[in-house]
Order: C-alpha cells, then structure tokens, then sequence
C-alpha cells in the first residue's frame, strides 16, 4: 500500500523537502524510527479516505496512527506542504501547463466539528461552527493559492492576503510570477474599492456585477474554480473540518493541492 499511496515519483520530490531526521540517543535508544515514506503514506491515506486516526490500517500502511499525527505536526512546522507546492507549480510552469494570464477565485464553506481556530458562525449553515477555503486556480483549475478563515468571512476580504498567498512561480527565463493577467470573480467581489487596487497590482478585474438580469457570461471561465473545490472535496478528509489546529488544516489543503499538480504532471507525460 505504501507504494501506491507515495509512488516513486511522488517520493523524489518530497523527500528533499522533509527536515532531517533527530540523531538517535547513544543509550536506551527506544524504538526504531518510522520511515518518512511509510508516514506519508499513513497521511496520504487518511487525507484520502477520511478516516479516523485509530481505522488506519497500521498495519498496511507501515505507521500508526500517533506517528503519522505527529510526524504531519512537525512537517507542517516545518513548512514542507507550502514549498512542495511551490515547487510543483514551477515544474507545471516549466512544462507549459499553466495559464497565469486567466485566474479565477472563489471561497466555499465546511463545517468545523470540532471547533478551533479559523471558525466561525457560517451563514449558510444555521450559524453553526464552520470554516471558509479561499482559493485561486489557473486558467486549467490548478490550485495556486488556498487559505483558511472562519465561516463569517467576507469573500471579498480575502482576495488580496489570497493573491499574496501565491508563490513565486518560477520555471521560466526572467522573473518569477506571482500575480495573474486577468481575475475573474462574481458577485461576491463586486466592490469598485477591490477593483482600483487589482488594477493598481497590474491585474485586470474580471468581477461580475451583482443584479445583472441575465447573469455575467463569466460562467464559461470560472467555471474552472467549481471544478478545483470538487478535486479538492475527492479527499474526503477536506470536506468536514476535524482539526482544531487550523495550521493542520491548512496543511492537509496544501498537501491536497500538491496532489493536484502531480496528477496534472503525471497526465501530461
């Protein structure tokens, strides 16, 4: 199962990023460390199937269910999810298999169960505690940036800490990209204040406006922004909230994100 679940391909590229393993005590060395590929695996596996900790086939996977919370812990700490997908997206990018001139944003809610940080009464649930994912995709779908606020959040709020969430995007002679050519949003961004600041940053507003009889016609771009929420929720751990600690949470979007970009690299080839 940990082959299938951290392929080789997937390996190579995580495991420079995880930080070095503690050196092991002289005297009453304890128990041998868990590879970092079978704890991943253990990740992966409940980050796909939603299950909890203690039906995690320890077994199958090679890790329990406290390593593998611990281990995401520390990974996450260290800051490994946000650089694997800055890296992946600079690989996209070197393969031509980004569109940074369109980009699309959109935020979508889920319940929080278990309370926490970045939660707050939602407004589409009865006030009960949720969270919001803030997420900005390429002109192909493929996750940029994601954030995390309480339920109550404004969309509008959040488009430009969203936009200065985007890594430097390399893999192409010249500067890195960080910001795209054109934003498509609907109504929920209609404010002509966030306008005059995407226009200040270099970035065309493509924003609906909010009463249009027919619609906006933006429905045949950002469509892609749906479709990015639906890969993200196939991780069935994403689409209920369980961890109190939103960084966890954040992580866990991250590494989803990454997963994204393999696929599309994977598919290309």
């Amino acid at each position: 199962m940990c082959a299938d679940l951290v392929p080789d391909g997937r390996w190579e590229r995580v495991a420079p990023l995880l930080p070095p393993a503690p050196e092991r005590r002289q005297r009453h060395p304890g128990r041998l460390r868990v590879p970092d590929r079978a704890v991943l695996a253990g990740i992966i596996y409940v980050l796909r199937t939603g299950v909890a900790g203690r039906d995690v086939p320890a077994r199958a996977v090679g890790c329990s269910e406290v390593t593998a919370w611990r281990r995401l812990r520390d990974w996450t700490e260290a800051g490994v999810w946000p650089r694997l997908h800055a890296a992946l997206l600079t690989e996209l990018r070197r393969a031509d298999l980004l569109d940074l001139d369109d980009c699309a944003v959109d935020g979508s809610h889920v319940r929080a169960l278990k309370g926490g940080s970045c939660v707050g009464p939602s407004p589409v649930d009865r006030a009960r505690p949720g969270s919001k994912r803030h997420v900005i995709v390429d002109g192909c779908g493929t996750p940029l940036a994601v954030t995390l606020t309480g339920g109550n959040r404004h969309d509008d709020t959040q488009l430009l800490p969203l936009l200065d969430a985007i890594p430097p995007i390399r893999g192409l002679r010249g500067r890195p990209r960080r910001r795209p050519g054109r934003l498509f949003a609907d109504g929920g961004y209609d404010f002509d204040k966030y306008r005059r600041l995407l226009w200040k940053r270099g970035i065309k507003p493509m924003i609906a406006r909010r009463g249009v009889a027919h619609g906006s016609g933006l429905g045949k771009v950002r469509w892609v922004v749906e479709r990015a929420f639906a890969w993200l929720h196939q991780f069935k751990r994403l689409r209920t909230r369980y961890d109190r600690r939103a960084d966890l949470h954040q992580g866990l979007l991250d590494l989803a994100c990454s997963i994204i970009c393999l696929r599309r690299l994977r598919r290309s080839s």
